[in-house]
């Protein structure tokens, strides 16, 4: 590569991180780079808003990643990597394609396992029919006890508590009764936001009935009981648990235990050369929307000034946010790194979405006529991570 010529960025993967990727480095870069993406997926699925989906059908918007692409004038391969030569700068994908870059940014994602075995794993779209069952049931007073289940080692737990709160909202709005029980190994509700958000959301559990028991981990629901080690066993009809991620454990890249990649403050991966790992598939504690939109950030900043945008990249300093969705009136919470949480029932943050990119939720919002409802649970395939 030449100072005239600009510099070839492949970003893997057309997530939450990947599009974000694309759309900082366009606007902190432009032309100084020239971008090409690598997805095996045909659609960007706002995810998050899945657990509205069993009380408010057609909440899910689905978006063409083609569409995407052919707006930002990216060229797509609808592929997925089968392993990354770093020392060649290339990518093979899994139909035998040799890509080749200057920089390479993996946001492959991570794959959910099942965590609570003979409870409904909550994975996303796809298990959104069985949950709005359970719901059913609650409502029409075939079964009563349900617990809701974080699962040991999970880092965001905060769909859980949504599904929780909305089933109780529902419930009691068609007059059932139901015993509803909130399991998580965490000290306190939703503990990565601090105390202060602990409370809040304490309160809104007692307020809609839902019995609390913390510092407990579910080990599996079995004959019509939610075993916890040490803690016993208590008897419920039915267990919804989140899954557990696990990492995409590419070839070629050095990965932890779980199978996540290893990355310095500025999203290289430790131990090669022009890659970067931003998103779920990098080895940062919390695995959410809005902190793999920041990672993209960083590493976007990175490449602008290694491609030569006047540009001076910052290391990677986290604000999570949470929208929090009840059934009711939503609540807002946000924390910096060490910082005080604010938690509100008014908007923190613009657009408030569920994903907060600081380029990716503007330009959903700005292209809505890309998006379309997304398809029922049952025609929602479960598609292989790269």
């Amino acid at each position: 590569m030449t100072n005239a010529e600009p510099m070839r960025v492949l970003v893997a993967g057309a997530g939450v991180a990947g599009l974000e990727t694309v759309l900082a480095l366009q606007a902190l870069a432009g032309d100084r780079t020239a971008i090409e993406l690598l997805a095996p997926d045909r659609h960007f699925t706002y995810r998050p808003l899945a657990v509205a989906e069993p009380f408010a059908p057609g909440s899910v918007q689905r978006f063409p990643i083609a569409a995407i692409a052919a707006d930002r004038a990216v060229p797509l391969v609808r592929d997925a990597v089968a392993q990354v030569h770093a020392d060649d700068r290339v990518v093979e994908t899994q139909d035998g394609s040799r890509l080749e870059y200057d920089a390479l940014v993996l946001a492959l994602g991570s794959r959910p396992t099942e965590a609570v075995p003979g409870a409904l794993t909550f994975r996303g779209p796809q298990d959104v029919g069985r949950v709005g069952d359970v719901v059913a049931a609650l409502r029409a007073g075939t079964i009563r006890r349900v617990a809701f289940v974080v699962p040991g080692g999970t880092s965001w737990a905060l769909p859980l508590y949504e599904l929780a709160l909305q089933a109780a909202t529902a419930v009691r709005g068609a007059g059932a009764a139901a015993e509803l029980s909130l399991v998580t190994p965490e000290p306190t509700p939703l503990a990565a936001f601090g105390e202060e958000a602990g409370a809040a959301v304490t309160t809104l559990l007692e307020e809609r009935g839902i019995t609390l028991r913390t510092g407990a981990i579910a080990d599996d629901f079995d004959e019509g009981r939610l075993w916890m080690g040490l803690e016993g066993s208590f008897a419920v009809d039915r267990v919804i648990a989140l899954a557990r991620l696990v990492g995409p454990r590419p070839r070629g890249v050095p990965c932890d235990p779980l199978g996540y990649i290893p990355v310095d403050e500025f999203t290289r991966v430790l131990g090669l050369d022009a890659v970067h790992a931003v998103g779920d598939a990098a080895a940062h504690g919390v695995k959410q929307g809005g902190l793999a939109a920041q990672q993209a950030d960083v590493a976007a900043s990175v490449l602008a000034a290694a491609a030569g945008a006047p540009v001076t990249p910052k290391p990677y300093d986290p604000v999570l946010r949470g929208l929090l969705l009840t059934g009711g009136e939503n609540h807002y919470l946000r924390r910096e790194r060490g910082g005080p949480t604010e938690v509100s029932n008014e908007i923190l943050w613009w657009p408030p979405g569920k994903i907060v990119g600081r380029h990716l939720a503007p330009y959903l919002a700005a292209h809505l006529e890309l998006g379309r409802p997304a398809a029922p649970a049952s025609a929602i395939p479960v598609q292989a991570k790269a």
